[in-house]
């Protein structure tokens, strides 16, 4: 949930929305002599050029560092050390913070960019609210804007946070939620959620996933498969979601709507799925794989949610030995929270997933198959 320093300010409560040039002359080779370099070029993919990195820079490449938003350098030399991407913490950015990630991204091996996300959802979960714009809880917009009027206020923030060096939310949250309260240890959504009707839901996610896209920010939809009605928040410990047989009409849709709206990223719960398995889904294979990538069809970035909530250790898991097993499960990158302890967590992370390519936990081709989705969701062609 990453919901550390969410603040209290709340609305107070409100009912739900029912629900023809010239061609270019041809070059001067002969067809000879072009025919080599055109297919040296045509065998060139991300992946080949992944094969021949170490496992360890494969590693950085899954991970996303935690990092306060007032001190972005605390963490260049995991950046340096080829982190995929940074997560800001915080409350209140401070006004040269796209000056400060500018600084920290020269810092990436090979200049290959970075992933710079934060939780900018609206309401009381927002970290630069000072810097870029506020927006409202989810639940007042869904109530209270129509569509094409979240896109446009979700654009207007989305263009402020890329002129601040900022390019990935982790929002919208499309979990399915009609409980008009805050969110609590109990509750992970209420008003995080646009309603709790199903096609709201869908219409409102897409909108909001549209502005962020339109303001040149990539979205990460959230929950997967959805959180509304859990049992517990998953950051405080072991949290069930509806049964399977419930999500599928009501929660999945939201999903699979942005999925063929061109979702770029998805984020999967830290929840049990009664019906898909034992394991929280950010670990399970059935979840991502077999649901989430076979039968929606969904080909981008997996992020898990943060392990180091409560629900995953007590499944067993240390936060390194469940960033393996998320890399397992068909997870592309994990989150973790801060804490003292950034520095180590990070490289017991690295250490973890290299350990377990070389003693076959973890296949290597399913390693660079997830750095090779880290590097697409940004575009990034290392063949260029």
């Amino acid at each position: 949930m990453l919901l550390a320093g969410w603040c209290a300010g709340t609305p107070t409560a409100f009912p739900y929305r029912s629900g023809p040039s010239a061609p270019p002359a041809p070059p001067s080779h002969s067809p000879a002599s072009f025919a080599p370099d055109r297919a040296a070029a045509a065998a060139c993919t991300n992946s080949t050029k992944l094969a021949g990195w170490s496992n360890r820079r494969l590693a950085m490449l899954t991970i996303a560092v935690p990092v306060s938003e007032t001190s972005v350098s605390d963490v260049t030399s995991e950046v340096s050390a080829g982190a995929g991407g940074v997560i800001l913490f915080g409350s209140k950015a401070p006004s040269d913070l796209g000056s400060r990630l500018t600084t920290l991204k020269s810092h990436v091996p090979g200049h290959l960019g970075l992933l710079v996300m934060t939780d900018e959802e609206g309401g009381g979960i927002q970290r630069m609210a000072n810097l870029v714009g506020s927006l409202p809880w989810p639940a007042y917009m869904g109530a209270h804007w129509t569509p094409a009027q979240i896109q446009q206020n979700v654009t207007t923030v989305a263009t402020k946070m890329a002129a601040a060096q900022v390019n990935m939310d982790l929002a919208p949250v499309i979990d399915v939620d009609g409980r008009n309260v805050a969110p609590s240890k109990t509750n992970p959504d209420g008003w995080r959620s646009f309603s709790g009707t199903t096609s709201v839901v869908s219409e409102d996610g897409v909108a909001y996933m549209n502005g962020l896209r339109a303001g040149h920010v990539i979205p990460v939809v959230k929950h997967f498969p959805g959180l509304g009605g859990s049992s517990y928040n998953s950051d405080f410990g072991p949290a069930r979601t509806l049964p399977w047989s419930t999500l599928q009409k009501v929660a999945v849709p939201p999903f699979t709507a942005a999925i063929k709206a061109g979702a770029p990223a998805v984020m999967v719960s830290n929840n049990i799925v009664p019906g898909l398995g034992t394991n929280p889904a950010s670990l399970s294979p059935t979840d991502i794989n077999t649901v989430l990538r076979g039968q929606l069809g969904f080909k981008g970035l997996v992020i898990t949610d943060s392990l180091s909530a409560k629900a995953i250790s007590a499944a067993g898991f240390s936060v390194p030995a469940a960033a393996v097993q998320a890399l397992r499960s068909g997870a592309d990158m994990v989150l973790f929270d801060l804490g003292s302890n950034v520095s180590s967590q990070t490289s017991s992370i690295a250490t973890a997933i290299t350990n377990a390519v070389a003693g076959g936990h973890l296949s290597r081709s399913r390693l660079i198959d997830a750095a090779g989705h880290v590097l697409a969701v940004r575009h990034v062609n290392l063949c260029s």
